[in-house]
Formats: C-alpha cells, structure tokens, sequence
C-alpha cells in the first residue's frame, strides 16, 4: 500500500538540469509508466556497463521484467546488480527558427533499485498476465497458459518503485528575441 503521495527525491533521482521539469508525484510518475510499455534497464558486471530494452508493466508499486534464466541482465539483477530503469514517451517533436533551438516535448521516468526473483508460483502466474495484459489488454485471457517447461524457462523479476523520479517537457520552442 502506498504511503507517500510523491517520492522524494535523493542524490540520484534529483532532477539537477533544468529542475523546473522535475516530478516527484507518484501519480504522475506512474501516469507515465502505465502509457509505455518499453522500458531500458541499466546495469554493470564488474566494469561493463549494459543497458537492454526490454518489455515491462507496472503492478501496484513496482514494475516487473521477464527473460531467459541464462540471459546475462536476467542473471545479474537476480544476483542482487543495481538496476536503473528508464522510460520515456516522445509527445511531439519541437520546431523553432534556430536549429539550436528545436527540442522534444517529452515525459520520461527514472527509477533505481534491486531486483527481486519472483518465486512463488501463483505470483509469477499473475506476474506474465500483468506483463502480456499491459502489452496487448485482455490477451492472456485469450492464449493458452504457460506449459512447465515455459515457466521454468522464464525468470520473472519485480523492482520495487521506491527511488523514482520523472522530467516532462511541454511546449513551444524557447526562441531567442531575434527570432521570436
């Protein structure tokens, strides 16, 4: 349940460029979060940074993840790796007199955090029905469900939303006064 109407923001989630397009709101944060359904997860083994784009969906105060038991970002953030997931939404491409000028209206979240492995059974069930539901709504009602062989090919992954922030962009172009 949640207890905080916003996330309140830590060295890592302060937003310090241009901080007026900071969002701290929990509803707006996960407002964004619910509209994609792609995310890029961040993370490093030793010195090797990685960042993947993989599917997710939102359930409740956390975002879950799926993949091969063998795939390398599935291993490590099961492994207990920081994870830093990122989502963005491009809501119109910004036009203006100077080429320096133009911009993207935008709404982006950032979160970061640990990884849990979803073990239990009937959670991990509901888990793979929240992820294709958020893809494509009411499909897992309409496929046939996961075979044991399926399942144990499959590592679900939960990451709790308790460190998370989002920037928006909205609107025209900043022009300078010569070219207003």
């Amino acid at each position: 349940m949640r207890t905080m109407a916003t996330f309140p923001p830590t060295p890592r989630t302060r937003v310090n460029r241009l901080p007026q397009r900071a969002v701290y709101g929990r509803d707006e944060i996960y407002s964004i979060l619910d509209e994609s359904s792609l995310c890029h997860i961040g993370f490093a083994i030793g010195t090797q940074p990685y960042v993947i784009p993989v599917n997710y969906a939102r359930r409740g105060d956390e975002i879950l993840i799926h993949g091969s038991p063998a795939g390398r970002m599935v291993r490590a953030l099961a492994a207990g790796a920081d994870a830093c997931v990122a989502v963005a939404l491009v809501d119109g491409v910004v036009l203006a007199r100077s080429a320096t000028h133009h911009s993207i209206n935008y709404r982006s979240v950032v979160i970061f955090g640990k990884a849990r492995v979803v073990s239990d059974p009937a959670e991990k069930l509901d888990a793979l029905r929240c992820l294709l539901n958020h893809i494509v709504p009411g499909r897992w009602e309409q496929v046939r469900p996961p075979t044991e062989k399926e399942l144990k090919g499959t590592m679900v992954l939960a990451i709790p939303l308790t460190e998370a922030s989002a920037k928006i962009r909205q609107g025209p172009a900043l022009e300078d006064d010569g070219d207003a």
